[in-house]
């Protein structure tokens, strides 16, 4: 499932950032924003196993906010002061983010 969330994330990212012509920046949020949603079901019924519920889907973005708040901080950095190119960074990111995002996740979905 992390491999769709993935690729339904940076497939908004791109359309948002390229073919729209979005800043980098509002493009990774929209995307995450979007994205956010079809992770929380195909988390809960797929990755966890769990019944998704109104109290775990309020909880969920909460759990989102570190993803979000890391990822947004690393992909300035990359490329504002590594010259990744805008369109790479959000990949980048994602190998620090994931894993630590997965963790957090699981600790929600399964209370």
């Amino acid at each position: 499932m992390g491999i769709i969330n993935t690729l339904n994330y940076y497939g908004i990212y791109l359309i948002f950032n390229l073919v729209l012509g979005i800043n980098y920046m509002a493009s990774h949020i929209i995307g995450f924003a979007i994205s956010l949603i079809v992770s929380f079901f195909l988390s809960s019924y797929f990755t966890f196993q769990v019944k998704p519920s109104l109290k775990k889907f309020l909880q969920f973005p909460l759990t989102q906010l570190f993803n979000i708040s890391v990822s947004s901080v690393l992909i300035y950095l990359f490329v504002e002061y590594f010259f990744i190119d805008s369109t790479i960074a959000p990949i980048v990111s994602l190998f620090i983010t994931v894993p630590l995002t997965f963790l957090i996740t699981g600790k929600i979905l399964k209370k």
